[in-house]
């Protein structure tokens, strides 16, 4: 067994503030550490189940929380690389440490006998003076051991193991595939092909291009930002359907094909949740989350659905029509959309995107989400140079709040890199809980905005859409920050799917509005085209987002999905009536929240947060100032420093007095009348 004194990852974080020892990696370092802390806490593990006492709160559940400490420090070290700075290194033992961990959850759920602790817990937790969130932590543990398979006959344990220890290996090849035909490819463009793209788009390709030798060329890849850019103001129709199709075509066949995985994936899930007890998988995935049902999850997105595919028929004909007064003869298609209706925008609102995006340069759409924090919250955000992150593009920031004391430590890594994976997302190093003093949470935001060079994060210029993400995850971080519970597990992020997006959906709404814009010199023309365009494009936004959703679900309930996946999704979008001319938002074969995160069965879930996010943000514009100090501290003990200590349900009651109105995201999305 390795000697704890010689693996760096196996020491506590003695950085300022909690820092993770970046600067004493080694890739090497992370399997041996993994056995030796997965060692520890089967140690731990057998001392509780073995017990010869009572069980009770304090020797089982608060004993559980307190466990496995180094394990969960070396995990969430190696995948918070793993998806932002994923060496060779690493990438090659993706797999292994999939499978060891699975295995080790596994065995921990399956051991008899900690599960009988648990079970004698949990039948006597309303007698034994407990208070409110810790019976919630005894009825959550308790879920968590059932929906292990802790109550299975020992043929099926084995069969449940095998089934958690593939997926697990899936979802790596799942993820490797769409990193790998994301990474292959590559627009290469010359001077003449640069007709209307904006000079932060052409800046950021040519950067790229140099650093690969190509001086004079422009290098436009396949992630999101680059791809949505690219498709809003490129004049050149060719180029916009070539980038689309290697973007839409991805792991769809060839090496890097994601159907097989998806097929297998699917198969195992269903299976799974049959040996549980359940229906299909989307019973097993939403049980614990608000809707607690697929038909009440369905049922909210069938309220959309319909309004949102006759609103953008409306607008499909007016850009069908732009194009033909333009003399041209082709019609409508997935690559055209984003293009025409970015003219919209201009000639009709005045809303140029291009011009929009030279105010928003990183560091100031940055600095105007610690603003809002800082107005909302009283929070402060103070560079830390001393503490080094795991690549020279991140940042360090001491949290502090309004008497001075310390609240936590941020992260902050937005420039695109091919060792990244895509998207945008936020993640724990260190989650705040208070069982045996007061630790502070360390967080980290990770992003792929396309960097203007040499990386430059004061002159990389950022879409609306693009400003709208970086507050999206600096909601998340606020959860994290902010939260204020006792027990780890309860911290938080921890909370039900369909909340998790509630605190960062809303956070979006600051970035449009005009206190915040006009605080980074965004003239006040701008600011009002933005506020009197933000009712289009609702049917092509509701429609591409609602789609991908309504399938997973359908996907995820079908018992016959697995034997042709792709078959199923297209006969799926048919029955729909999903317009030809919106492609899904995400393509299932690289469809990452589905099968290489969290999201499956759950897709709908930035819906229904988004319900909620619109029906507390209507209570600050009915106060006439989204900074209202009142409603803010209100949202911030209610909902953000709860974590998962209550059923999110009763926080939401705690913040407005009552149950959401999802009539509020049919306004939101300005589909009332469609």
């Amino acid at each position: 067994m390795t000697d704890p004194h010689a693996n760096a990852l196996l020491q506590p974080w003695d950085g300022a503030l909690g820092a993770p020892p970046f600067d004493k990696v080694r890739d090497e370092d992370f399997l041996p550490a993994f056995e030796t802390a997965m060692a520890w806490h089967r140690d731990e593990i057998a001392a509780i189940a073995g017990e010869g006492g009572p069980a009770t709160f304090d020797i089982v559940i608060a004993a559980l929380e307190r466990s496995g400490a180094p394990l969960a420090r070396v995990r969430r070290l190696f995948w918070t690389l793993s998806s932002a700075q994923g060496t060779p290194g690493i990438r090659a033992i993706e797999g292994q440490v999939s499978a060891m961990l699975s295995a080790h959850g596994t065995a921990i759920s399956h051991d008899a006998a900690l599960a009988a602790r648990v079970a004698a817990v949990h039948d006597a937790r309303h007698d034994a003076g407990l208070t409110a969130e810790q019976i919630r932590l005894v009825e959550s543990s308790h879920a968590g051991f059932r929906r292990g398979g802790a109550e299975l006959a020992p043929a099926q344990k084995a069969r449940f193991a095998a089934i958690d220890a593939r997926l697990s290996a899936l979802a790596v090849q799942f993820g490797h595939n769409v990193l790998a035909a994301t990474v292959d490819w590559v627009l290469d463009l010359g001077p003449n092909d640069l007709a209307g793209l904006p000079a932060g788009l052409c800046d950021a390709a040519a950067g790229r291009a140099a650093a690969k030798g190509r001086a004079g060329r422009y290098h436009v890849t396949l992630d999101r930002t680059d791809y949505e850019s690219f498709l809003t103001f490129s004049a050149r129709r060719d180029l916009r359907e070539a980038l689309w199709r290697a973007f839409t075509d991805r792991c769809d066949g060839g090496a890097h094909d994601n159907w097989p995985v998806i097929a297998e994936m699917l198969a195992l899930r269903q299976e799974r949740a049959t040996l549980l007890g359940y229906a299909d998988h989307a019973h097993y995935a939403l049980e614990d989350s608000m809707a607690h049902d697929p038909a009440a999850a369905a049922d909210l997105l069938a309220q959309l659905w319909e309004p949102g595919k006759r609103r953008a028929a409306e607008e499909a004909a007016e850009l069908q029509a732009l194009i033909d007064a333009g003399g041209d003869s082709f019609a409508l298609a997935p690559w055209d959309w984003r293009f025409y209706a970015e003219q919209v925008r201009r000639d009709r609102y005045a809303l140029d995107g291009g011009a929009l995006a030279e105010h928003l340069r990183l560091d100031a759409v940055r600095q105007a989400a610690f603003d809002s924090a800082a107005r909302l919250y009283g929070l402060t955000f103070t560079r830390r140079t001393d503490i080094a992150g795991y690549h020279p593009d991140v940042s360090a920031w001491e949290v502090g709040d309004a008497t001075g004391a310390l609240v936590g430590l941020l992260f902050t890594d937005y420039l695109a890199r091919p060792e990244k994976h895509g998207g945008a997302w936020m993640g724990s190093l260190r989650v705040q809980e208070a069982m045996d003093g007061d630790v502070r949470p360390v967080v980290y935001l990770v992003a792929n905005f396309a960097a203007a060079p040499p990386p430059d994060t004061a002159a990389t210029r950022l879409s609306i859409d693009e400003a709208r993400t970086l507050f999206h995850e600096f909601g998340h971080a606020l959860h994290g920050l902010l939260s204020r519970v006792t027990y780890p597990s309860q911290s938080g992020t921890a909370v039900a799917r369909d909340f998790v997006e509630f605190p960062s959906k809303f956070m979006e709404n600051w970035i449009v509005s005009r206190d915040v814009l006009s605080s980074f010199g965004v003239p006040d023309a701008l600011i009002d085209a933005i506020r009197n365009a933000g009712s289009y494009g609702q049917g092509f936004a509701t429609v591409e987002l609602i789609s991908c959703a309504l399938v997973d679900l359908a996907m995820h309930r079908s018992h016959g999905a697995a034997a042709d996946p792709r078959g199923f999704v297209a006969a799926e979008l048919e029955r729909l009536g999903m317009p030809t001319e919106i492609g899904l938002r995400h393509r299932f074969p690289y469809f990452t929240h589905i099968f290489d995160g969290g999201y499956a069965s759950a897709y709908y879930s930035y819906a229904w947060s988004e319900a909620l996010d619109a029906d507390a943000f209507e209570a600050f514009l009915a106060t006439g100032d989204i900074f209202d100090s009142a409603l803010a501290a209100r949202f911030r003990d209610e909902i953000l420093a709860a974590g998962d200590s209550r059923d999110p349900m009763d926080s939401f009651r705690a913040f407005l007095g009552r149950t959401p109105d999802a009539s509020a995201l049919m306004r939101a999305r300005h589909l009332v009348d469609a």
